[in-house]
């Protein structure tokens, strides 16, 4: 991985591609502090969730958890060490949220896309679910996949381009 010093790293790709796998080494090559919203969320929220899982339900709290994680990216930058998000990021307007807050504190920005293909990755989650190793969280369904395929919207060339985007393949 070559990654040039940025202070705040998004770390975007579909369900399965890959994420979190890649956001640790990062990590471990910036010697960066790591924030993954699955994470967050399985400690925080999952043991409370209504039997019925609604969207607005997760989505508020994927919300509250992220704005806590750029408060302490906020408290972090400032002491010289880079941030990684691991946040799934599924559409322009999500990642915009943290661009746009990035920019507005003056943190320098670099968006990493995990791209792999839709069979590559629902094979990767299978496995994830069955072997339940290091970056499992949850049990991710078909259903779940298929929503979220459904909602993905892959970085357009010109997000790529301002913010210093690299995309990854596997």
């Amino acid at each position: 991985m070559q990654t040039p010093t940025y202070d705040i790293h998004l770390v975007c790709g579909c369900t399965g591609a890959g994420k979190s796998t890649y956001s640790f080494q990062l990590a471990r090559e910036l010697h960066a502090v790591r924030f993954a919203i699955d994470e967050w969320m399985q400690v925080l929220h999952n043991q409370d969730k209504p039997a019925e899982l609604r969207f607005e339900w997760f989505y508020d709290r994927v919300q509250r958890n992220c704005l806590q994680m750029r408060n302490m990216a906020e408290q972090i930058v400032p002491l010289g060490r880079a941030c990684i998000f691991d946040c799934g990021f599924t559409n322009s307007h999500e990642r915009g949220i943290f661009t746009n807050w990035a920019e507005e504190h003056g943190f320098s920005t670099q968006l990493h896309y995990v791209d792999v293909p839709t069979d590559i990755r629902w094979q990767r989650v299978l496995k994830r679910n069955a072997e339940q190793a290091e970056t499992f969280q949850f049990e991710v369904t078909r259903e779940m996949f298929d929503g979220i395929n459904a909602m993905w919207e892959p970085p357009s060339e010109e997000e790529m381009h301002r913010f210093n985007g690299v995309r990854i393949t596997d």
